[in-house]
C-alpha cells in the first residue's frame, strides 16, 4: 500500500543468493503486550472522504509480468503455459451479504475529533467465522456481522489496535500529526479455545511530513472470550531489523509485508516477507513462533517469541511468503515429533513456471510454552506447474472516476486489473491433508490469449526423525472453460475437518465486471463448476489503475476462505458491487466492494 505524500512506484525483483553460504538462523524475539482495547458498537454514518492511500508496491508482486497497457487481452508467451480444460460456469445453492467496501472503510470511526482513514486500494481479504459472529477486516477497517449477515459494528482499525488515525481533516485540510500506516489484516478464529485473533502490518510515519518512517511492527489483537465485543489483548513485535544478511539486512529499517497467520494447539504463527524501508528490496522471508495459550491468556504479560531467517525453499533459492497452516473446527493437530506446525510455500525463482512446492514442518511446538526449542525443516515436492498470472482486462461499463480524472486533462483508459504473482495462498490442515492454492497463469483448452487462473494443491504431510516428507494427493486448476476472454484472481482454500471444501476468488474479463465466485473442492473428485456469488455492476474503476496514482488497478491481494462449527464454508472476496450514486465524481476515488458466501459443501 503507497501513501501519495511518498510517492513510490516500486517492482521489487527477489534476489538469488546460493544457500550454501548462509545457514538457516534462530533467535528470539519479544513481543510486547502494548494495551486492552475493545470494540465499538458504531454502525455507519455521515462522514467526509478525503486522502487517498495506497502503498509500497512491493506487497503486489516481486515482478509484474503481463500488463499491457491498453485494454486489449493482456498476453504472454504461452510456453510451458498450464492448458487445463476449464471449468463450466454453473448455478449453485449458497447464502451470502455484502462486506464492507471503499465508503465504509473511508468513513470507519478512528475514535478521534477530526480522524480520517483516507481511501485506500485494495481492501486485502480477512475472515473469521465463530460462535454466531462474522468477523470481516479489510485494511484499514473491521466490521462484525452476525451469520444472517446483519452488521452489528465497524471502526477503523486504527481505533481497534489503539492507534492515531492515519490523517487529521481540518477545514478541509490535511494537517499533522500524522498516524502509523496500517496494512495487510489478516483473521482467525481458535474454535477450541474460543478466541478470535487479528493480525496487522503497522509501518511508522514521520508524524510532521507523512513520510515513511524507519520503524515497523507486526500487532497482534486476542480476544479474551468468544465475544468480539468483549476486551482484547494487543501485541506489538518489532520487526525494524529482521532482515537477512545475505540480502544487505537492515540498514535503514525493515517492515514485515503481509503478515502470513497460522496455529496449531501448541503455537501462533506469523510468517512475513522482509522489505527495507523506505519500501525498497527483498530482504527475505521470516518465520516467528510463539506460545498460543500465553497470547490467549489474557495476562497482559509480554511474550517471548521464536524467530527464522535465511530461509531457503529450496537449495539456493530464498523463500518467500511462506503459508502456515490452520485446523479447521473439529479437526486434528499433527501431534507428531511433540507437535508439529506444517507450512507450505511456492517456488518459481526465475518468474515464470515451476512445478515445485516446498512443505516446511515445524517441530516440537509443544515446548511453546516453556522453554522452547523448535526446528523448522523443509522438503521439496514435485508438483503440476504454474507461474506469474497477467493481469486481467474487463469488460467495458461506466467508469465515473476514469471520467472525472480525463475531465481535468488526465489521458487514461479504463484499467486493468492486477493478479500480483504466484505465491502461496492460505493453507489449511484438514483430514490429514494440506489444502491450498496459487494464482497462475494459465491457457484454457490450449487456445486464446494466457489469462489468470487458479492452481490447487492437496498434499500429504508427514514428520519423522525430525525431518518433513509429502506427497500430491490431488491437484489441478480452476479456470473458466468459456468463454475463455476471463480471469479467475486470488484463490483462497476453506475445508472443513471431514475434508470437504470449497475455493473463493474473483471472476474478471471480457464477459464479466468483477465478481465473486467459488468451486466446491474435495480430494477425490477435484474442484467443480465454478458458481458466480456475485456478480458485478461495473468495471473496477480505482485510482491505483489510472495515471497519475498507477498503472494497474489494486486487486484483492487475498482473498479468504474459512469453516465454521458446524463444517459450512465461509467465503470472502472483492467484487464491484453496486456504486455508491450519491457521490459526485471525483468524490469516491475506487469502487471496490467485498462479498461474503456461505456453502454447505
Amino acid at each position: 500500500m503507497r501513501k501519495l505524500s511518498s510517492p513510490l512506484c516500486i517492482t521489487t525483483i527477489l534476489l538469488l543468493v546460493s544457500s550454501s553460504l548462509f545457514a538457516q538462523s534462530t533467535s528470539q524475539k519479544l513481543v510486547t503486550f502494548v494495551r486492552t482495547t475493545k470494540f465499538t458498537t458504531s454502525k455507519p454514518g455521515n462522514t467526509p472522504i478525503n486522502k487517498i492511500v495506497s502503498g509500497p508496491e512491493v506487497d503486489v508482486t516481486f515482478d509484474i509480468p503481463g500488463i499491457s497497457g491498453n485494454n486489449s487481452p493482456a498476453r504472454l508467451p504461452a510456453n510451458f503455459v498450464p492448458r487445463p480444460a476449464g471449468n463450466p460456469i454453473a448455478a449453485g445453492s449458497f447464502k451470502g451479504f455484502t462486506g464492507l467496501d471503499q465508503f465504509l472503510q473511508a468513513i470507519a470511526p478512528t475514535g478521534v475529533a477530526n480522524g480520517d482513514n483516507g481511501q485506500l486500494e485494495p481492501p486485502d481479504q480477512g475472515l473469521a467465522v465463530g460462535n454466531g459472529f462474522v468477523l470481516e477486516p479489510i485494511n484499514n477497517a473491521i466490521a462484525i456481522f452476525d451469520t444472517n449477515g446483519s452488521f452489528l459494528a465497524f471502526e477503523a482499525m486504527s481505533a481497534f489496535f489503539g492507534l492515531p488515525p492515519t490523517f487529521l481533516v481540518q477545514n478541509g485540510q490535511v494537517v499533522p500529526p500524522f498516524g502509523p500506516f496500517l496494512s495487510d489484516p489478516k483473521a482467525y478464529y481458535d474454535s477450541f479455545n474460543g478466541h478470535f485473533f487479528v493480525t496487522e502490518l503497522e509501518i511508522g510515519i514521520d508524524p510532521n511530513t507523512g513520510n515513511f518512517g524507519s520503524t515497523s511492527n507486526i500487532l497482534i489483537a486476542v480476544s479474551q472470550t468468544n465475544n468480539p465485543f468483549g476486551a482484547w489483548s494487543v501485541f506489538s513485535s518489532d520487526v525494524s531489523s529482521d532482515g537477512d544478511a545475505r540480502f544487505g539486512g537492515c540498514p535503514t529499517g525493515c517492515f514485515g509485508d503481509q503478515p502470513l497467520i497460522g496455529a496449531d494447539a501448541n503455537g501462533f504463527y506469523v510468517s512475513t516477507n522482509a522489505f527495507g524501508l523506505p519500501p525498497s528490496r527483498f530482504r527475505g522471508a521470516q518465520v516467528y513462533a510463539m506460545s498460543l495459550a500465553t497470547l490467549e491468556s489474557g495476562g497482559g504479560g509480554n511474550i517471548s517469541a521464536v524467530h527464522f531467517g535465511n530461509l531457503d525453499a529450496a537449495p539456493g533459492i530464498p523463500a518467500r511468503s511462506v503459508q502456515p497452516a490452520t485446523v479447521p473446527p473439529g479437526g486434528s493437530f499433527e501431534t507428531a515429533a511433540g507437535g508439529t506446525e506444517y507450512f507450505v510455500s511456492a517456488l518459481d525463482p526465475a518468474h515464470t513456471v515451476d512445478n515445485r512446492v516446498s512443505v516446511w514442518a515445524l517441530t516440537n511446538t509443544s515446548s511453546l510454552s516453556a522453554t522452547p526449542s523448535v526446528s523448522l525443516n523443509n522438503v521439496v515436492v514435485n508438483t503440476q506447474a504454474y507461474g506469474f498470472p497477467p493481469s486481467a482486462d474487463q469488460k467495458s461499463g461506466p467508469t465515473p472516476y476514469r471520467d472525472f480524472l480525463a475531465s481535468v486533462g488526465f489521458k487514461v483508459h479504463e484499467e486493468i486489473v492486477a493478479a500480483n504473482d504466484d505465491r502461496m495462498q492460505q493453507v489449511v490442515f484438514a483430514a490429514g491433508n494440506l489444502w491450498t492454492a496459487v494464482p497462475t497463469k494459465v491457457q484454457p483448452g490450449g487456445q486464446g490469449p494466457v489469462r489468470a487462473g487458479a492452481a490447487w494443491f492437496i498434499l500429504s504431510p508427514s514428520v519423522s526423525g525430525g525431518q518433513v516428507s509429502a506427497s500430491v494427493v490431488n491437484q489441478g486448476y480452476i479456470s473458466i472453460q468459456s468463454p475463455m476472454q476471463n480471469s479467475v484472481l486470488f484463490p483462497a482454500v476453506g475445508v472443513s475437518s471431514t475434508g470437504k471444501g470449497a475455493v473463493v476468488f474473483s471472476v474478471v474479463g471480457e464477459n464479466y465486471f468483477p465478481s465473486a465466485a467459488y468451486a466446491l473442492l474435495d480430494a477425490t473428485n477435484g474442484a467443480g463448476s465454478i458458481v458466480i456469488s456475485d456478480p458485478g455492476v461495473a468495471p473496477d474503476d480505482g485510482f491505483s489503475g489510472y495515471f497519475p496514482f498507477g498503472r494497474v488497478g489494486r486487486w484483492g491481494d487475498y482473498s479468504a476462505a474459512v469453516a465454521d462449527e458446524s463444517g459450512n464454508i465461509w467465503m470472502a472476496t472483492e467484487a464491484i458491487n453496486p456504486p455508491l450514486a450519491q457521490f459526485p465524481p471525483g468524490v469516491l476515488a475506487a469502487n471496490f466492494g467485498t462479498f461474503i458466501t456461505e456453502v454447505v459443501p
